[in-house]
C-alpha cells in the first residue's frame, strides 16, 4: 500500500476506566476533557478524526458531538476500535491514540508520521519501558485490515503481539515520557502534581447507606469531604473506610434521589445513596 492512503486519527476512548474508576476521557489535565485534548491534537496532524467508542457511549456527553467509529464487537479491548475503524475505511491508513495519555505531544506524533513506513503493516514506538511494540500511538496501513479482522475472527485480543508478530516497523521514542498512560487514582495525582495543575477541591457529600451496608458501615448516614469526582471514585474510597464486600457492579446508585450513572460528575451538597440488592430478589 503506497503513502498515498489518506492518513486518519483514532482516540481510542471505549474502555470501562476500571482501575481509575472514573471515566478516563472525561479528565481534564489541560483544561479540557483528555479526550476533546487528544482529538484536536490528532486533528492537527490527519486528515480526518474519529474517536473509536462502545454501542452504549454513543450518546454519553463527552463523546457525543465528536465523529465516531462505533465497535463492532464490543468486550475485545482496544482491538475492537483498531478493527472497526479498518473496517469502516478500508482505504485509509490509521494513527490509533488511546485518551489516556497527558503527556502526548504533536512532535512525538509528526516524529511517527515522518518515520512511517507505508510499505508495513504498522509503524510504532519501542516502549521506553520494555521495548515492546506500543500499539496505542502507532499508525496502522490499510494493508493491516484483512490480518487484524482475522486475528479477531480467531479469538485473539491482544494488538501489541500482532504487532510483535506483524512486519511492524519499531521507532525509538524521542520523548521516554510521551506514551507513559495514567490508569489509577495515584497516577492521577502524581500526573496533575507534574502539570502544575489543580486537583479537584475537596467537596462535601451526604451518604445514606442501606440494608448490608448499613450494617457494614455501622450506620445509616454520614457526611463528609471528600475529592472523589463520581460515584465509583466515592464508593472506592467508602470500601477504605467501611468493610464493604457488594462490588459496584451490584449496586445502584442514586443522586439527589433520582437514579444516576457510576460516572456522573459529583458536587458540592449532593446526597448520595448505594443501594445494595433486595434480598430474595
Amino acid at each position: 500500500m503506497s503513502a498515498d492512503a489518506p492518513l486518519f486519527g483514532l482516540v481510542l476512548a471505549g474502555g470501562a476506566s476500571t482501575r481509575m474508576q472514573r471515566d478516563k476521557a472525561a479528565i481534564e489535565y489541560h483544561g479540557q476533557s483528555q479526550l476533546h485534548w487528544t482529538f484536536h491534537l490528532l486533528s492537527q496532524v490527519c486528515a480526518a478524526t474519529f474517536v473509536s467508542v462502545r454501542p452504549d457511549q454513543r450518546e454519553e456527553p463527552t463523546r457525543a458531538g465528536l465523529p465516531q467509529i462505533v465497535d463492532r464487537q464490543p468486550g475485545i479491548g482496544p482491538l475492537a476500535g483498531i478493527s472497526a475503524a479498518l473496517y469502516a475505511h478500508p482505504k485509509a491508513a490509521w494513527l490509533v491514540v488511546a485518551c489516556d495519555l497527558p503527556f502526548l505531544n504533536e512532535q512525538t506524533l509528526r516524529y511517527l508520521i515522518e518515520h512511517r513506513d507505508p510499505q508495513r503493516l504498522a509503524t510504532a514506538f519501542k516502549s521506553s519501558h520494555d521495548g515492546l511494540p506500543e500499539p496505542l500511538c502507532a499508525i496502522w496501513e490499510p494493508a493491516a485490515r484483512e490480518p487484524v479482522l482475522a486475528y479477531v475472527a480467531a479469538g485473539k485480543q491482544c494488538p501489541r503481539k500482532f504487532l510483535i508478530n506483524a512486519d511492524t516497523l519499531l521507532l525509538d521514542l524521542p520523548d521516554a515520557r510521551a506514551l507513559d498512560n495514567v490508569n489509577t487514582a495515584d497516577e492521577y495525582r502524581t500526573t496533575v502534581a507534574a502539570f502544575g495543575a489543580k486537583a479537584d477541591k475537596p467537596r462535601t457529600l451526604r451518604v445514606q447507606y442501606y440494608a448490608i451496608l448499613r450494617e457494614q458501615a455501622g450506620r445509616s448516614e454520614e457526611t463528609l469531604d471528600t475529592t472523589a469526582a463520581t460515584p465509583a471514585e466515592l464508593y472506592a474510597e467508602l470500601r477504605q473506610r467501611h468493610p464493604f464486600q457488594l462490588n459496584p457492579a451490584q449496586l445502584k446508585v442514586a443522586l439527589n434521589s433520582d437514579f444516576s450513572d457510576w460516572n456522573t460528575p459529583l458536587r458540592h451538597g449532593d446526597t448520595v445513596v448505594f443501594i445494595p440488592p433486595v434480598a430474595g430478589g
